[in-house]
């Protein structure tokens, strides 16, 4: 359904959801959406946060060594030494901060597809975090069999799909893409795209693996790097996002904000985006991820959640919606991690 459009004037909004009863002063956009059960949605969160939160799950975020932890154990792969602290204290101290109690932990670049640290905080903290793999998809197929001892014997519940490692020349759907995407729904395993160049290079490829390989979920990696669109060809990348939703096994990750927005934090522009996002495939088809620690410099850690929210109540999501946003999504996704 369709939700009411309205123009808007800068000023104020008291938050009281999932990010805690605050004031917040912002620069409105000319167009926000807005339902008249705004007030009600805010009152019920607020209530609700003082007889017992609901979970925050962070669906996307990399952890990497620190110097030393990649001279004694875990090294770098060469060339993608990173540029900003991605330890695990790090993570943990920013988690307790904004109050996330989980989160799902996308194997970084920075150690390719060498996955001992990622693995060995798995096993450190498995009630808290979900593993997502790096799908590797060398030429000689060994990719599948990795992927299936990363799953069956580590324990990763989700696969990433970078499109820009696969041979020159080559797309995700070759042999070899065919039969990690497969033998990932097999398995019960998400597989999460990453189209950072853009959707409409991606688009063909993977519509033909979701109509082929229905039983395998598809996680959008941040909005599928959808921006506010500003042309035609950024409004068709945005209308083929929408369009994917009529494949019931497709979830988006409202994550990354600050890649996707146009503007500084809170992201205000996105509030259309999340309101059309959300009305074609359902909060329960939508997650929040934050991109740590690269979303670290950009709004802070908890300003990453806080700003969802605030975007969130300014699409006038609902209470519930906005639940389904910050963790329930998540959770039903990878059920028996976390306890509701």
């Amino acid at each position: 359904m369709a939700l009411p459009v309205r123009s808007v004037i800068s000023g104020s909004i008291f938050l009281g959801d999932c990010c805690h009863a605050r004031l917040y002063s912002f620069a409105a956009p000319s167009v926000l959406y807005r339902r008249t059960q705004y007030k009600a949605s805010t009152t019920k969160m607020a209530s609700a946060n003082a007889q017992g939160r609901p979970k925050t799950i962070d669906s996307h975020l990399h952890i990497w060594a620190s110097p030393q932890e990649a001279a004694d154990k875990y090294p770098y792969f060469p060339g993608q030494e990173p540029t900003l602290p991605g330890h695990l204290d790090f993570l943990l101290q920013c988690m307790e901060e904004a109050s996330v109690e989980g989160a799902l932990i996308v194997q970084p670049i920075n150690h390719k597809f060498d996955h001992s640290l990622v693995t060995s905080v798995l096993k450190k903290h498995p009630t808290k975090f979900v593993g997502c793999c790096l799908a590797n998809p060398a030429e000689n197929g060994t990719g599948v069999k990795q992927l299936e001892d990363l799953i069956l014997k580590d324990g990763y519940r989700a696969v990433r799909f970078n499109p820009y490692l696969w041979p020159s020349g080559q797309q995700m759907t070759n042999e070899v893409g065919k039969a990690m995407f497969s033998r990932a729904g097999e398995l019960g395993v998400p597989v999460g795209f990453m189209c950072m160049k853009g959707l409409n290079l991606h688009i063909s490829e993977i519509t033909e693996l979701c109509t082929e390989f229905p039983s395998t979920a598809v996680l959008l990696d941040h909005l599928a790097f959808c921006k506010p669109p500003l042309n035609d060809e950024e409004k068709l990348a945005f209308s083929e996002l929408l369009k994917l939703s009529r494949f019931p096994q497709v979830y988006v990750k409202f994550s990354a904000l600050f890649r996707v927005s146009r503007m500084s934090s809170p992201y205000l522009d996105l509030v259309p985006l999340l309101a059309e996002v959300v009305s074609n495939f359902g909060a329960n088809r939508v997650m929040w991820g934050s991109d740590f620690p690269y979303v670290v410099p950009e709004s802070g850690y908890k300003g990453a959640k806080e700003a969802a929210c605030l975007i969130a109540s300014q699409a006038s999501l609902s209470s519930s919606e906005v639940e389904w946003i910050m963790g329930k999504t998540v959770m039903q996704l990878f059920q028996g991690q976390w306890l509701p």
